[in-house]
């Protein structure tokens, strides 16, 4: 029985080890990319966030007070 083992299991190839390994290279490198272009994204979207939201600022500063002017009256 035991002579018909290798038969049941062969060895590893090294064609498989080989193609094992340029996969696990692939797909590392596909998730890097997909990770910097989500990074990429989000860069993007804050500097759009951040300068409207200064220039919201810039136009909140030059606009009237209100507020001012019920508490000048008391």
């Amino acid at each position: 029985m035991s002579k018909d083992l290798p038969l049941i299991i062969p060895s590893p190839q090294p064609q498989v080890e080989e193609s094992f390994a340029a996969y696990q290279t692939t797909h590392q490198f596909y998730q890097e990319v997909q990770v910097r272009s989500e990074h990429q994204q989000f860069c993007e979207w804050y500097h759009t966030t951040a300068e409207r939201h200064r220039q919201e600022l810039k136009r909140m500063r030059g606009e009237f007070n209100i507020m001012q002017f019920f508490l000048r009256r008391q």
